[in-house]
């Protein structure tokens, strides 16, 4: 869905994002979608930080059916977090 949000952007816009800045894109678009279908005018910021030229490949991938989609397991997320070292508060 992010390398879909990305390639309609490029089509729309004429930038090629990064592949990381998708999910920015991705959920601007549904915001959009989303102010549409309730009717409202609503300003959508988000921070496209990236081209993606040096990720054609990438795109490559994408375009040829190549990249899926990846459920992650809650558990193995959680984990990772866990060793996350904690910063006290300022």
């Amino acid at each position: 869905e992010c390398f879909a949000a990305g390639v309609l952007f490029a089509k729309a816009e004429g930038i090629l994002p990064a592949p990381e800045a998708n999910h920015a894109v991705k959920g601007a678009i549904e915001e959009a979608l989303r102010c549409k279908a309730e009717g409202k005018e609503e300003v959508i910021l988000f921070n496209l930080c990236g081209h993606g030229n040096f990720d054609m490949a990438a795109y490559d991938k994408y375009n040829q059916g190549l990249i899926v989609d990846s459920e992650f397991n809650e558990q193995e997320v959680a984990m990772a977090l866990s060793c996350i070292p904690k910063v006290p508060d300022q």
